[in-house]
């Protein structure tokens, strides 16, 4: 087989806005088993987990430090960690190196204002292994919630362990997955499925996926991993006409059950270091990596074996997007292409220029995503061709994904001034919708 690659015044507009709304219909959340308002974005990449938020909103295509702002709020320390947000509320995880604490913070959705912080370890931040890449944070892991509780992945003390808060920000249980060896960093975010909370931690000592009881945190199943570095969040996908938990990397594609943690199918392949979280058209599963071997591959999703199509773009860190067919890819150079999913073709590319570490976001017709520079790119989910709607800069680095919700728009941003960083996360709306 061959190798698978401030602003009160709209602050106080767009809060009675959003107050004199009906309440939002509960929807469901990918595979989870939990039901949200389209108002939420309650895990990594969004409800479905697959980069898509909902379509009945219009969050901003223009916006500066001024323009179409509703808040900033200061993030102390630093992260790649995107923001979730549920109901009223956004909440954040950092890592700050000057106390020395991971921690996590819950914001008012209307205001930014800081509710509370809770420091979830003190201490253990020296790592054992490679110095950790100068991209990677303490906390570049993306809070789960169950819309009663958050879950978090940490690396403290040469460990991996996820923590249980409630939305108050009290602690209610902490397991310990497995030892960790730095290599690059960490960075996988959980998984819910039904009564589970899933976690992945690969490394070079020996990794582990492990499955905890989201109630009190008490492991259900575990199943160890290759000694291997590598780097995806684990997903469930509905493939194959059944609900399949999918890790790529470690040189493999796995499928597993995600109850059980029984293997499916499990294929060599995939690469050794990957990032991405995958996505699926329901008969493909997409993986993609970076090391050794740059890749972009379609898997069948039936355990056949069968590689679809592959080719050797080098899309190693932002997570891909499949709509009307296609999928859509940035590479981490900084081109945007279009492919058929079905045969690997590619239909268009462009060049958007700079680096990127952020996934794209759908909105019904529009791509949203940010370069490292924090330029952001807005174009058309187009099968025809390039079509650019906008582009707008906010902020000096970006590496995290935007929560777009509500049509709000949640992205965390560093901005640096007389040599001093300082990371926000911005709320961005329209401010012409509540005229």
């Amino acid at each position: 087989m061959g190798r698978l690659k401030n602003f009160a015044p709209i602050c106080l507009l767009i809060s009675l806005s959003l107050l004199s709304q009906p309440a939002a219909a509960l929807e469901p959340a990918g595979l989870s088993g939990l039901q949200f308002p389209a108002s939420d974005w309650p895990f990594w990449r969004g409800p479905d987990q697959n980069g898509v938020a909902s379509a009945k909103q219009t969050p901003p295509t223009s916006w500066s430090e001024t323009e179409n702002v509703l808040w900033r709020a200061e993030v102390p320390g630093r992260g790649h960690s995107s923001p979730v947000v549920i109901g009223d509320r956004v909440f954040i995880t950092s890592a700050d190196h000057e106390r020395e604490v991971q921690i996590v913070l819950g914001l008012d959705r209307a205001t930014g204002k800081q509710l509370w912080e809770t420091i979830v370890h003190r201490g253990g931040f020296e790592t054992r292994g490679k110095k950790m890449n100068l991209k990677a944070t303490l906390a570049s892991s993306t809070i789960a919630s169950d819309g009663s509780r958050l879950f978090i992945n940490f690396l403290n003390d040469n460990a991996v362990w996820t923590t249980a808060l409630d939305l108050d920000g009290k602690q209610l249980w902490q397991t310990r997955l497995t030892d960790y060896q730095v290599h690059q960093g960490y960075g996988s975010s959980p998984t819910i499925y039904k009564n589970l909370v899933i976690s992945s931690a690969d490394n070079k000592a020996g990794g582990a996926i492990v499955a905890m009881d989201r109630t009190n945190g008490e492991i259900v199943w575990r199943r160890e991993r290759p000694e291997l570095p590598n780097y995806p969040s684990p997903v469930v996908v509905k493939a194959a006409g059944r609900d399949q938990l999918i890790m790529t990397g470690c040189d493999l594609v796995t499928s597993l059950d995600p109850l059980t943690g029984q293997t499916i199918w499990e294929i060599e392949g995939a690469t050794t270091e990957c990032v991405t979280t995958t996505v699926t058209d329901g008969k493909v599963i997409l993986t993609s990596g970076g090391y050794p071997d740059n890749h972009i591959s379609a898997v069948a999703a039936d355990g056949s074996g069968k590689i679809v199509w592959e080719n050797t773009d080098r899309e190693y860190v932002p997570s891909m997007l499949i709509a009307k067919g296609h999928v859509f890819a940035i590479l981490d150079a900084g081109i945007a292409t279009c492919l058929n999913v079905e045969t690997g073709e590619q239909i268009w590319k462009e060049r958007l220029g700079g680096t990127f570490s952020s996934s794209p976001v759908l909105v019904g017709e529009n791509i949203y995503v940010t370069s490292e520079s924090g330029k952001t790119h807005i174009f058309k989910a187009s099968v025809e061709g390039f079509e650019s709607v906008a582009t707008n800069s906010l902020g000096s680095k970006v590496f995290a994904t935007p929560a777009i919700c509500g049509g709000q728009i949640f992205t965390r941003v560093s901005l640096t001034a007389d040599e001093k960083t300082q990371e926000y996360v911005y709320c961005l709306a329209d401010s012409a919708a509540t005229r």
